[in-house]
């Protein structure tokens, strides 16, 4: 070590100060004095002296016995339950913790010595095939970094009495979500528990900080940080409400399901004979109740989809969604008015007109078989995230059913906690009529996803695409619903109901005066085309009820331009607590 001192020291003073440094660094030391070549004094640790070799030090015994106690939790239950892991197609859960984050992408685990008195009092044991192992309490929690993203994660370690929850593990849980509340960083689910450990549920199943409390903390991080949940095997009773309280969930084909009872339980109970994927599988949460966004191949595909997922989530509600590179759109943005027919009851796939307004390779469509009459899906447009609302004509004409306005309500209440501009791709004939519908809740969904997009506070344009017609337009964030723009294709049209529906209301007793069938057929024409001249968008624009009718060919570039001049808009809602709709 080389030190300078000023020019007025004198030798001895410079040499107490070397032989000072010495004893304080464990280092030779010399000290030169103002601007001096030569050094005025040095001062030489002794050799095997004061001063440690480098390797003189390493790991004690005792270090070493705390290695091999952190491998024999890492192993996990017992040896006979991890076996029978392959022959259920799933990963053990340190294995699946590797898929998703690498070998190195675990930050940190906290809590693996849960309840490490109760199954390791005498040393080590991962040779015995015990059911007393519980290494973990049978829950891993800690922070990972996940495609560059800092995140919590959770995973249940299915070899310990089936991923069951029992207090120990309760409380690592709890201390995650609280964690993440302080932090704002998103939350992984990873989902493989049969429910509350029945027999030892004493301690935490009705506590203050007891099982409860992770639906309380699913509600205050609702619409704080993203979570997503995947589920890799059957998840009962409570386990399966956390799958439902996240934003997003991803169920694994075959392997995955969720009920409020087991199939064993509802036997009991019902008398129903039932197994566990026709009670609660993936297909049964995908397709009837819509509690499943996505459904994966296997473990890999799941990955993967929740890494595209992310690509549209902040990492907070206090952050912007993440921004990519503009790509140009799958389809020609040219053959848009050559997609939408000319008939306005002629069916045809929505998707088709999306795929040539969106960023190529950028459309994400969550819940795709529930609710089928409407999309929801995340895209980006030039590079900015949208959540994409539109109506299916391809299915039920487009009609609004109940379970599709549920459904996007949902969706536009995500994108608008998590700042994401919403897209409104109008053709419909309105909200289904008939008395299934009725028992259904047709008024009561229906009145949630008006009301949604009424409260989306984020960036909104809509595009009458063709029909719009009854509430339809009002759901789907019509003029009254505060978007930045409406805009319309020359093929759109606005009306309180179609053409036919209006002639029968209004004409029905002159029509049926009319004996002569060509000539009640001319009436019904010329009723027909008087009233699609009233309800045709050049109408509507002459009215400045929309703002724009635009070129089919220019409808990306338009949008792009609008989401990018109202990126920053500001909207506020009425002073009150909330409201009382959702």
């Amino acid at each position: 070590m080389k030190v300078r001192i000023g020019e007025a020291a004198s030798d001895e003073e410079a040499s107490a100060i070397a032989a000072a440094l010495a004893e304080h660094v464990r280092d030779d030391v010399e000290v030169y004095v103002g601007d001096a070549d030569e050094p005025a004094a040095t001062h030489a640790v002794a050799a095997g002296g004061d001063r440690p070799a480098p390797d003189d030090l390493g790991p004690t015994e005792r270090e070493e016995r705390l290695r091999e106690e952190i491998a024999d939790i890492e192993a996990g239950g017992p040896e006979k339950y991890r076996d029978r892991l392959e022959e259920q197609g799933k990963l053990f859960v340190r294995d699946r913790l590797d898929l998703w984050f690498g070998e190195d992408g675990i930050a940190f685990e906290d809590g693996r010595f849960a309840n490490f008195d109760s199954w390791h009092p005498d040393g080590l044991n991962a040779d015995e095939d015990t059911d007393d192992r519980l290494p973990g309490d049978g829950l891993l929690t800690g922070a990972a970094e996940f495609d560059g993203r800092d995140v919590h994660f959770m995973a249940n370690d299915f070899t310990v009495k089936a991923g069951s929850m029992a207090e120990k593990g309760v409380e690592k849980f709890l201390r995650m979500q609280q964690r993440a509340l302080k932090s704002g960083q998103p939350v992984l689910y990873l989902m493989d528990s049969s429910g509350a450990r029945i027999d030892q549920q004493r301690g935490f199943f009705a506590n203050r900080e007891g099982i409860g409390k992770y639906y309380y903390n699913h509600s205050m991080l609702s619409g704080r940080v993203p979570q997503i949940c995947v589920l890799y095997g059957p998840c009962i009773a409570g386990a399966a409400y956390t799958p439902v309280f996240s934003d997003f969930t991803v169920m694994v084909e075959g392997i995955s399901a969720m009920a409020i009872a087991s199939p064993r339980m509802v036997k009991m109970v019902t008398g129903e004979d039932i197994d566990m994927q026709d009670l609660g599988g993936a297909r049964v949460h995908a397709e009837h109740s819509g509690s499943a966004d996505l459904v994966a191949r296997d473990e890999e595909h799941a990955r993967e989809l929740v890494s595209q997922l992310v690509t549209y989530l902040p990492d907070s509600a206090d952050d912007d969604p993440p921004r990519a590179e503009p790509r140009a759109p799958a389809a020609s943005p040219a053959g848009i008015d050559s997609v939408v027919p000319e008939s306005p009851n002629k069916g045809y796939d929505m998707e088709d007109v999306i795929e040539r307004v969106v960023d190529g390779g950028s459309y994400f469509p969550l819940q795709p078989d529930y609710g089928s009459e409407i999309i929801t899906a995340f895209a980006r447009v030039d590079g900015r995230p949208v959540g994409i609302v539109a109506n299916q004509p391809a299915q039920r004409a487009g009609a609004i059913f109940p379970d599709a306005a549920g459904k996007a309500a949902e969706f536009i209440w995500k994108c608008d906690a998590y700042g994401i501009p919403l897209l409104y791709l109008c053709d419909t004939p309105g909200f289904m009529a008939g008395s299934g519908v009725e028992k259904e809740g047709i008024l009561e969904q229906g009145k949630k996803f008006i009301y949604a997009t009424s409260s989306a506070t984020v960036p909104k344009q809509t595009v009458v695409v063709r029909k719009a017609y009854g509430a339809g337009i009002y759901a789907m964030g019509g003029p009254a619903y505060d978007p930045e723009s409406t805009i319309a294709l020359p093929s759109g049209e606005i009306a309180v109901m179609g053409p036919e529906a209006a002639i029968n209301a209004v004409y029905r007793r002159k029509i049926d005066e009319i004996d002569d069938e060509d000539e009640r057929e001319r009436f019904v024409e010329e009723k027909r085309a008087e009233y699609r001249r009233d309800i045709d968008v050049h109408r509507m624009a002459s009215e400045v009820v929309i703002d724009e009718i635009v070129p089919p060919s220019e409808l990306r570039e338009e949008l792009a331009a609008r989401f990018a001049f109202y990126e920053d808009v500001e909207k506020d809602l009425p002073d009150k607590k909330h409201g009382t709709v959702l």
